[in-house]
């Protein structure tokens, strides 16, 4: 009953960031996967276009071309890790007082004996 008589959180989209730690090494190898299979597939698509387009000389050594450089440059990217980002993240913010107790623009007052 007392979760009832609470005030509602304001909802936050994102968690607070805590850490600037990297993504783990499982993701960042995860991601590189994908990545390398994602450009194979490509590479196999331009070989096949070549073959389709073989009446086309240009066309089907373009496509054939790009199947061919291409597995170097899946290795390569697949091979690199990625580079550190600069992350404009939600991080936490102490909450700012409600007042001011002093005014910096004026001295403050001095007692003496």
């Amino acid at each position: 009953m007392a979760s009832s008589q609470q005030p509602a959180r304001a909802h936050r989209p994102e968690p607070v960031l805590i850490t600037e730690a990297a993504p783990s090494l499982a993701d960042q190898h995860n991601a590189r996967k994908r990545r390398y299979v994602i450009t194979m597939l490509v590479r196999s698509i331009s070989l096949i276009l070549a073959a389709v387009f073989y009446q086309t000389l240009w066309l089907a050594i373009a496509f054939a071309v790009l199947g061919t450089v291409l597995p170097w440059v899946a290795v390569m990217m697949a091979n690199d890790r990625p580079p550190k980002k600069k992350l404009d993240a939600h991080r936490y913010t102490a909450p700012r007082p409600d007042r001011i107790l002093e005014n910096p623009s004026r001295p403050g007052r001095v007692i003496e004996h």
